[in-house]
């Protein structure tokens, strides 16, 4: 399952999630990951059987852990077909048919919502559910 992890300016400058996966073992498969000084934010997958064990033990540290059980949400009615959104998507879940027409593969989708930031129109939403 793919989760998203924030983590605050108060623990930023703490190695939480390094602690996390020594504390319980559990590994992540980190897909997305941007930090500064104000905050974190990681998108990772964590098997389903472990997601509580792994969930606790960072919210323990500080983090806000969210399920992203919801792939990118497409408005085709609002889209304008611009591509803002190809040039940006690190998994390719948006391309282009033979018609210019544009085509979303959801199952391609890591939920980091780049697409959502670039998209002009607001056609493109992400519902993180927890």
């Amino acid at each position: 399952m793919k989760i998203k992890i924030y983590i605050s300016s108060e623990v930023v400058i703490k190695p939480i999630l390094a602690e996390a996966i020594v504390e319980t073992g559990v590994l992540l498969n980190v897909s997305q990951a941007h930090f500064d000084r104000s905050h974190g934010e990681v998108v990772a997958d964590v098997l389903e059987e472990h997601f509580e064990k792994m969930r606790s033990s960072l919210v323990s540290k500080g983090a806000v852990v969210t399920r992203l059980d919801t792939p990118i949400e497409w408005d085709e009615d609002e889209c304008v077909e611009c591509s803002a959104c190809i040039s940006v998507c690190p998994t390719k879940v948006f391309s282009l048919d033979e018609e210019y027409s544009l085509l979303v593969d959801k199952s391609k989708c890591i939920q980091c919502g780049t697409c959502v930031e670039m998209c002009p129109h607001n056609a493109l939403t992400l519902i993180n559910n927890k």
